[in-house]
Formats: C-alpha cells, sequence, structure tokens
C-alpha cells in the first residue's frame, strides 16, 4: 500500500473531509477519525468510515482538547472541516 505507515486525523464532518479520510485509508493509512461527544454515529449507514479508527471527544473541555493535542503530535496529517478561523 503507498501509504503504509502513514497516519492521519480526521475530524468528523461533512462529505469533503470524510471522502478524503476514506481515499486515505484506502491506499493503507491508517485513519483515526474524532466524533463529538453524543453525535451517535451510524457506521452502518455511513459509507465513508470504512475502517477507520473512531474515537468521541468532548471538543469544549479542556480535557478533551487536551487529548486532541496529544493525538495530533503523533500523526502525519490532519483533516478538518471547520469553517475559517473556527479550528484555530
Amino acid at each position: 500500500m503507498a501509504l503504509k505507515g502513514i497516519k492521519v486525523l480526521e475530524f468528523a464532518g461533512l462529505a469533503p473531509v470524510p471522502f478524503c479520510g476514506k481515499i486515505l485509508k484506502d491506499m493503507g493509512a491508517r485513519v483515526i477519525r474524532i466524533d463529538k461527544m453524543g453525535a451517535n454515529p451510524d457506521f452502518s449507514q455511513d459509507r465513508l468510515s470504512h475502517g477507520k479508527e473512531s474515537i468521541a471527544i468532548n471538543l469544549k473541555d479542556k480535557k478533551g482538547i487536551e487529548i486532541i493535542k496529544k493525538l495530533a503530535h503523533n500523526v502525519d496529517v490532519l483533516i478538518e472541516p471547520f469553517r475559517k478561523g473556527i479550528f484555530e
């Protein structure tokens, strides 16, 4: 696989980000998807989750932010669906 050994952190969102994560996963990358706490994603209907690892984190809590920062230090790629300025 072309991307074997590459780690990707994907924030759950609409079409472009999960599709990009699916392509990266299909090419061999390890994709970890961050879902909002309480979002209750339906993976049986979500064709773009396709073998991704998933973790739900409260993005508005300081502990949740610390977890995200630790995860971000150990990945090669970070993809996020937010409007300009939101992720910062």
